[in-house]
């Protein structure tokens, strides 16, 4: 009773700060220095890879989690709590050199509990042959929603191989927003174009490391090297914050099935606790992030005409977008679909699509 109370009082000031934050600036940088950092301990557990994981407990306290992958297995490792909205981050170094076919997942799901209408949210990095550089893929499902695939693949402006970088998940009940290294990257908006798709179940937080020989690398025609390995990602910062639900009943055990049911009274003002349901990046951010997908945004599902007859509802398209990747890949972006709306015919993989450039 007194860890339960503990962890309420806990989850309620985090929340606090949270609320603040969200209303001033939705700063990914200052949640993740003021939210606690977890040991592997404390957050986690094995999921698969035998000794393929490794942590550091002499000298960081376990801190800091190294996930290896070679012929025998890969690795991951999950959240020892299911959350239901919340903040959730790691500092990441992918492995180096000849990379092809690896792919290290950093991701929520809840597809173990809701086998035929789970959600996830996920952030996938493709490795590539030497000299080329790694992917990172974004995507979202909601309600069992793999019939559309929402992914988007970028390039990054640092070598994510050399020093490790930031990689942060933001999930209300309206907004999700991927950041690298505290730039927003990507913003997803409840709408009534996604209906039921919008991720709105407890998830639990994995990171795996895994062999994507098929799919990963230009399609699959660059498979894993074994002569490589081990290959080895590692994880450190571990931010591992939000609303806990118990597995069993899939009720809340430290707040309602809403964060933004917590009593804030005389915590948060009503503005601080609107903020928190419906986060905004400033300005700024918003332009920050539009530069970024101007320069570095690869594939966007949205744009996808070889793989939807018809633009999914949700999607906003811009000119802009739609010529630049154009001229990228005139063949999967280049017929317009036939109309804006609904639901279009999706490729029997959703791995596998065409967009797959080194």
């Amino acid at each position: 009773m007194y860890r339960k109370n503990r962890m309420k009082k806990e989850f309620i000031f985090s929340l606090f700060l949270i609320c603040i934050v969200v209303s001033v600036a939705s700063s990914s940088s200052i949640l993740r220095k003021n939210l606690p950092v977890l040991s592997f301990y404390e957050g986690y557990n094995h999921l698969f890879g035998d000794d393929n994981l490794v942590t550091n407990s002499k000298d960081d306290d376990g801190k800091t989690v190294n996930l290896l992958l070679n012929k025998r297995t890969g690795s991951g490792f999950v959240s020892q709590d299911l959350y239901l909205h919340g903040f959730f981050s790691a500092s990441i170094k992918l492995p180096a050199d000849y990379t092809a076919g690896v792919v290290v997942a950093f991701y929520m799901s809840n597809g173990d509990i809701f086998e035929r209408n789970h959600d996830e949210l996920d952030f996938e990095f493709l490795g590539n042959i030497r000299g080329k550089d790694w992917k990172i893929q974004t995507n979202v499902y909601g309600n069992g929603s793999t019939n559309i695939g929402r992914e988007e693949r970028y390039g990054l402006w640092f070598d994510p191989s050399q020093d490790f970088h930031h990689y942060s998940i933001l999930w209300t009940q309206s907004h999700i927003i991927f950041y690298v290294d505290d730039i927003a990257i990507r913003e997803v908006e409840r709408s009534e174009g996604m209906g039921g798709d919008f991720p709105s179940k407890p998830m639990s937080l994995y990171a795996t490391i895994w062999d994507g020989s098929t799919w990963a690398t230009n399609g699959g025609k660059y498979k894993v090297n074994y002569r490589y390995a081990p290959y080895v990602a590692e994880f450190s910062d571990m931010v591992l914050h939000g609303c806990t639900v118990d597995p069993i009943e899939l009720s809340s055990l430290n707040c309602d099935m809403s964060t933004n049911n917590v009593d804030l009274e005389g915590v948060t003002s009503s503005s601080d606790e609107r903020s928190f349901k419906h986060p905004t990046l400033s300005s700024d951010q918003r332009v920050e992030m539009m530069k970024f997908r101007e320069k570095h945004l690869m594939y966007s599902y949205c744009y996808d005409h070889t793989r939807y007859a018809s633009t999914p509802a949700e999607c906003v398209l811009d000119s802009r977008v739609a010529k630049r990747l154009r001229q990228f890949d005139p063949v999967t972006f280049g017929k317009p679909p036939t109309s804006h709306r609904g639901k279009g015919r999706h490729h029997p993989n959703r791995r596998a699509y065409s967009v797959v450039t080194i």
